[in-house]
């Protein structure tokens, strides 16, 4: 593990060097990415430090300890002895966790997607409620929540829904929630009280990067002209409209809302800009579909992360076999002790990877 340290330490300085390049600071994007690296291992290297120190106190404590006569300084000696060993394996136990790999969507925000699988219109219920659950969540953690898309059944259920989640390190909070829900209750709509067994499907997905679109100015034809209006004072007798063409791909975009030129060609270049990142983004959807199939399978029964049982109260998360019984508190967003344990798993199994 030292040698790991000292490539992490090595790495610090060299980034630390690098941002005091007079060419590196006036290059904006370059300091944005070598700061984040720094930010992201400088937890590392602080514990790195105090490893090493605590190392080396050892060392002489354990000298003293060995050549130490007088029985009350021996004493002292091994009572500090104890006490380094202890903060020694602490910060040991630091360590490894911030050496284990993470994921780099960690920090973002989500697009959750539920829909409801087998079961009919219980399952659209379902959906239902695992849409609120997420919500109530949401609102104890403050993170603000906003629905992009949605398709609701008949009779006060969610057939789908497509919601962004933006929250202080949402991914990796919720990323474990993706996979197939199911749900065992009476039905509203069934007479007979018999138990049936419906399903939903979640996928969590990392908000998409922000695609960097360079707008190549001898790509743009400008032109410039009088705005449409109804005669009067509210005819331009300057030309403010703007119309821009993007001649690579044949996109127009226009903007004569503002009595400004200027402003009227940032408005139009600022809707050019969001319709060249719509096509990028597009093409990203392909890969993003991919991901989702493999997160949510087809939606049938057998394939459940999870289990909602409503006649006893119980809800079971199948991957690391935690029950609980406070069925109405967690579908009404106190779902934490289920984020906690699935995270901690995952580190878990990240160190057992990496042999820390």
């Amino acid at each position: 593990m030292l040698d790991r340290l000292t490539s992490v330490e090595d790495r610090f300085e060299e980034l630390n060097v690098l941002l005091s390049d007079p060419e590196v600071v006036n290059d904006y994007t370059q300091v944005q990415k070598y700061a984040k690296e720094q930010a992201v291992i400088r937890e590392v290297v602080e514990l790195a430090r105090d490893f090493r120190r605590i190392l080396e106190d050892l060392d002489g404590v354990k000298e003293m300890v060995h050549n130490e006569s007088d029985a009350e300084l021996l004493a002292m000696a091994k009572e500090e002895h104890a006490s380094l060993e202890k903060e020694r394996d602490e910060v040991e136990a630091g360590l490894k966790l911030a050496l284990v790999p993470t994921d780099p969507n960690d920090d973002k925000n989500v697009i959750i997607e539920i829909r409801a699988g087998t079961g009919g219109e219980e399952a659209g219920l379902f959906a239902s409620d695992l849409y609120r659950m997420y919500s109530r969540l949401a609102q104890r953690l403050n993170w603000k929540m906003e629905i992009i898309n949605s398709n609701s059944t008949g009779i006060g259920g969610l057939k789908e829904i497509t919601f962004q989640v933006n929250g202080e390190m949402a991914y990796s909070q919720l990323k474990h929630e993706s996979g197939v829900h199911r749900v065992q209750r009476v039905p509203a709509t069934e007479s007979s009280g018999r138990i049936h067994t419906s399903a939903a499907t979640v996928a969590v997905l990392p908000e998409a990067e922000e695609v960097d679109i360079e707008v190549n100015q001898e790509d743009l034809q400008i032109d410039i002209y009088h705005a449409s209006g109804h005669g009067g004072q509210n005819v331009q007798k300057v030309a403010t409209a703007v119309r821009i063409t993007h001649t690579p791909s044949g996109l127009v975009t226009t903007c004569q809302d503002e009595r400004s030129q200027f402003k009227n060609k940032e408005k139009a270049l600022a809707v050019l800009r969001s319709r060249l990142l719509a096509a990028e983004i597009e093409k990203q959807q392909k890969e993003i579909t991919a991901v989702r199939r493999s997160q949510v399978g087809s939606g049938d029964r057998s394939e459940r992360v999870r289990t909602y049982n409503f006649p006893q109260g119980r809800v079971t998360d199948h991957r690391i076999g935690l029950t609980s019984y406070n069925l109405e508190q967690i579908l009404d967003g106190d779902l934490m002790e289920f984020v906690e344990a699935l995270v901690q798993e995952d580190q878990a199994r990240k160190l057992e990877n990496v042999g820390i």
